[in-house]
């Protein structure tokens, strides 16, 4: 848990944007922390391909430099990589983290930072999601108002991740990495990747992210992206409960961000750090192929595809069940 102020900072920095395919909301607050860490990116379309829409949550630790270069610049290394010009989109996505990885530490401004970042990104492109995740900032869909994760934190102990953090000469202590690091994988955080016989994505900390490639299908209701501040406070399936209903309620993105972060936000700055932390949420609504902002309000008022499948259901409804 970081240092915490007497009183948090609520005010909210708040945006949105549009198109017809997408209505997007983001909102970030520093809360009871000493400093706000977080970064964030909206991009309906992307500089170098305009077809697609790039999204992601940055949530910095021991220092703000690292999150904020990567929110304005990892989109830039994904589509400069010769696989995105191939649509091998995947490999441009985990070659780009690493780029940019590389290229911090050999700034002169950033290479001696002792600040890393966690970085969840999802890339839209031809009716797929790719996800890209190092870290624990979480991103999931809500698909007919089930849950379907789009990324899985990286933890220091979990067992593939300890094994290599062990084998390029580090420790896990208290479930972080030498026990100081609570993440296994981080952009930055450079005193970690200095085992100069290990290749960077062998070292006690990398940014080598995981991927999900998911279908954009008429059931995608919205997505959310939201640093651990949130999903330490509430569960994926919470999260998607407390989006639908306000969709329904025809409440906008960029203020059902700020309910969830001021649902999150701890009532002191006493409780070992669940809702003490900067919080950032990025909620992306998919309004699909003509599907309006009002239709997309009716879908979320329906009864999610796992309550329709229950036993109790009308036999008439029974949409499959999305895992």
């Amino acid at each position: 848990m970081g240092q915490t102020l007497s009183e948090p900072v609520t005010t909210k920095h708040t945006e949105s944007c549009q198109n017809q395919f997408l209505k997007v909301g983001s909102s970030s607050m520093q809360g009871w922390r000493i400093n706000m860490e977080d970064s964030h990116t909206h991009i309906l379309a992307l500089p170098d391909d305009p077809s697609a829409a790039f999204f992601g949550v940055y949530d910095g630790h021991g220092g703000a430099r690292i999150a904020q270069y990567a929110g304005k610049h990892l989109h830039k290394f994904i589509t400069k990589r010769p696989e995105y010009e191939e649509n091998k989109i995947s490999d441009a996505l985990q070659l780009g983290f690493m780029d940019m990885d590389t290229a911090m530490a050999e700034d002169e401004l950033l290479k001696d930072e002792l600040a890393g970042s966690t970085a969840v990104v999802v890339l839209l492109k031809d009716k797929k999601m790719y996800c890209a995740n190092v870290g624990d900032s979480r991103a999931i869909a809500s698909v007919s108002g089930v849950v379907e994760p789009l990324s899985y934190d990286h933890k220091p102990n979990n067992e593939l991740e300890t094994k290599r953090i062990e084998a390029a000469g580090g420790w896990v202590m208290f479930n972080r990495v030498n026990g100081n690091l609570a993440l296994s994988r981080a952009l930055g955080d450079y005193i970690f990747k200095k085992n100069d016989q290990k290749k960077l994505d062998e070292q006690i900390v990398i940014a080598w992210p995981d991927i999900e490639v998911k279908p954009v299908t008429k059931d995608l209701e919205f997505i959310v992206l939201a640093c651990d501040g949130i999903w330490d406070v509430m569960t994926n399936e919470e999260v998607v409960e407390f989006v639908r209903f306000r969709v329904s309620n025809g409440m906008e993105p960029e203020d059902i961000c700020e309910d969830l972060m001021t649902r999150c936000l701890a009532p002191n700055g006493q409780m070992g750090g669940l809702g003490c932390d900067n919080m950032t949420v990025v909620i992306v609504c998919f309004l699909g192929e003509g599907r309006t902002w009002k239709e997309l309000q009716v879908q979320c008022s329906k009864p999610s595809a796992a309550e329709s499948n229950s036993p109790n259901s009308s036999p008439t409804s029974s949409p499959k069940t999305k895992h």
